[in-house]
């Protein structure tokens, strides 16, 4: 399910929004390289909650597209490079990015209201745990159906989570800010009613 056989031109037709969403990500953190420029961009960009509580709200959504070093993009690039393809095959584009986005934006509003006002994050991990959210609202539709499916998505669920709160310089209510939001859309759209009336399309 989350082994990729396709070749690079047939993983960007198949996964547009996926491809184009890790290309972003990729060309902004190398902007973010540039000297002083890319400070620049890094520092206006990220999370920063008190500056968000003066009016910046665009920091809630652009901090998703920067991060804080080469292995934090490559680690959440590869995670979304795995995990969203099906995810953006099952839901279509348009709930895909939904789900990715308002994943991330809950994420980091959940972290907002949270958190204290000096804390700062940047990353996309709160819309890959929105990814993680919606397959576990997949699983809960089809637990007597698929069974297969919950043994393959819990195991890594449960696994992000616990990294999630042992690794230091992690946003944990980012992550589980993404998850929730991700699992509360999950079973919007992935309810058997409108299973049934995409396919019927």
């Amino acid at each position: 399910m989350f082994i990729r056989r396709e070749n690079f031109k047939q993983f960007l037709k198949l996964y547009p929004v996926v491809s184009t969403i890790i290309a972003i990500n990729f060309i902004v953190y190398i902007i973010t390289m540039v000297p002083n420029f890319g400070d620049e961009v890094f520092y206006t960009g990220m999370s920063v909650n008190s500056l968000i509580g003066d009016g910046q709200w665009w920091r809630i959504i652009t901090s998703m597209f920067l991060h804080a070093g080469f292995m934090h993009v490559l680690f959440n690039m590869f995670s979304l490079f795995l995990f969203g393809p099906e995810l953006e095959k099952i839901a279509g584009k348009m709930r895909f990015l939904t789900i990715y986005f308002l994943a991330g934006i809950f994420g980091n509003m959940a972290t907002f209201v949270l958190q204290d006002g000096m804390y700062a994050s940047v990353g996309a991990s709160g819309a890959i745990y929105g990814i993680f959210g919606a397959f576990a609202a997949l699983v809960y539709y089809t637990r007597r159906t698929m069974p297969q499916l919950k043994q393959v998505i819990m195991p890594l669920i449960i696994i992000s989570v616990i990294i999630t709160f042992i690794s230091p310089n992690i946003n944990v209510t980012g992550h589980i800010g993404g998850l929730i939001t991700g699992f509360l859309l999950g079973l919007s759209y992935f309810s058997p009613k409108n299973i049934i009336r995409w396919r019927q399309k």
